[in-house]
């Protein structure tokens, strides 16, 4: 895969660091999201290792209802409406 500058696709910082913490073994939202798209990403040619652990969807939820219940669905959903975007916009210059 030739080499794609993240950040000037939509969500990129993002992606770009849950990949780099994921490679680190820090679990974030960032990193949640990655394994969430992994599939798809790995399609992409991404390199993004698998989990073997908990659903990263449920990982990820918890996470954010740690820091705001109120807000962790609609956090969430915006959080995967940003994969999504990025998951489509890598599929163009790919």
């Amino acid at each position: 895969m030739k080499p794609i500058d993240f950040t000037s696709l939509p969500g990129g910082e993002l992606i770009q660091k849950g990949l780099s913490d994921l490679g680190a073994g820090r679990e974030s939202e960032a990193t949640l999201l990655v394994l969430i798209g992994a599939p798809r990403l790995r399609r992409l040619g991404l390199d993004v290792s698998a989990s073997t652990e908990n659903p990263p969807e449920h990982r990820l939820y918890r996470l954010l209802a740690t820091s705001n219940p109120d807000s962790a669905h609609s956090r969430y959903n915006a959080l995967i409406r940003l994969l999504v975007s990025f998951e489509r916009a890598l599929e163009c210059v790919v």
